[in-house]
């Protein structure tokens, strides 16, 4: 297995959720066992030494991976959800999508100022869903942020949204 296997295992979807966009829809990566493993492998390597003791999953594909992720690195998970999903008292914080606006949500109780923070998402696009998330995570002081993606669409620039006090590493780039 390699990364030009993972690449090809990615199916793009045209015209979905609107005309003009191809969609990278990972859930044929994750169907296939070896392809699946060999991702969360990989995204574990490269944190397994950075003590992180939070891996922060952005709904609903990032609680895959990051769900996994979470479990090989010793720590724990925490779920930032769309409005209404989360029992418990809330932050919330706007953002714009590329076709619209959203909001995401985490419990007010989630982190505390030593927690080492891994956000995880399945895609980097424009930037705006884990730059609400990061915004989200500082509210607690945490010690330290670092953001990964399955996969980055390296034309839409997202990156550049990014706090630039985040590292942020992906597996595939497109």
């Amino acid at each position: 297995m390699n990364l030009d296997q993972v690449r090809n295992s990615i199916r793009n979807i045209p015209d979905y959720p609107k005309p003009g966009i191809h969609f990278k829809d990972v859930s044929s990566a994750y169907q296939d066992g070896e392809v699946f493993n060999f991702i969360s492998a990989a995204i574990f390597e490269k944190y397994k030494d950075y003590g992180i003791t939070k891996v922060v999953g952005i709904e609903s594909r990032g609680f895959i991976l990051g769900g996994v992720l979470a479990e090989k690195l010793s720590a724990g998970f925490i779920p930032i959800r769309k409005p209404g999903k989360l029992p418990a008292k809330t932050y919330s914080k706007p953002y714009q999508l590329e076709y619209g606006f959203d909001t995401l949500e985490i419990h007010q109780d989630a982190l505390s100022a030593d927690d080492v923070v891994l956000i995880h998402d399945d895609l980097l696009a424009t930037g705006g869903t884990v730059s609400a998330a990061i915004d989200l995570v500082g509210l607690f002081g945490v010690s330290k942020i670092y953001a990964n993606f399955f996969i980055e669409l390296d034309f839409l620039k997202g990156i550049n949204k990014i706090n630039k006090s985040v590292p942020v590493w992906s597996l595939i780039h497109f």
